[in-house]
């Protein structure tokens, strides 16, 4: 099971309730598709295997990558590619439309994650699958990601506000 989560600007609240989520499914892997804004946010995450890019808002890449290393995460990065039980995904915030549609296009991927638009989205465009998790910020109801990567089984999962 891998968790996807994006677009938590901040909203610590949320982003406990979401990692509370994460660590109560057993997740073997989450990933952040970016607007983490600030630097203490990660600690939030420990606990978690996390893979992160960067979105547009966040503006302080190195205290994001100085706080990813003290938390033993992996760095951040623009975009991300890798494999997990023989699936190919490509993590990558969303901001340009033309980079999202190349990785969408290229085929190479069996997923696409993304963020940005705050709006959840599952869809399969020829082989690849984009999954757009929503948000923890401006809309409701907040929502994340489950996915059962060896069955391709997609739940979105609810973050309540209070």
């Amino acid at each position: 099971m891998i968790g996807i989560i994006s677009d938590t600007h901040e909203n610590e609240k949320a982003i406990q309730k979401a990692v509370a989520v994460l660590k109560d499914r057993d997740v073997e892997l989450a990933v952040h598709c970016g607007d983490i804004i600030s630097p203490p946010m990660l600690e939030h995450f420990q606990g978690l295997k996390m893979k992160f890019v960067f979105g547009n808002n966040d503006g302080e890449k190195n205290g994001l990558n100085a706080f990813a290393e003290k938390f033993g995460f992996e760095e951040v990065a623009d975009e991300k590619e890798f494999e997990h039980k023989g699936k190919k995904f490509y993590v990558y915030h969303g901001t340009k439309r033309d980079i999202l549609d190349n990785a969408i296009k290229s085929n190479k991927y069996d997923y696409v994650l993304t963020g940005h638009t705050h709006v959840k989205r599952d869809e399969r465009i020829g082989s690849t699958r984009l999954i757009n998790p929503g948000a923890l910020f401006r809309i409701y109801p907040y929502t994340i990601v489950i996915l059962d990567v060896e069955n391709d089984k997609l739940e979105f999962v609810k973050i309540r506000k209070n």
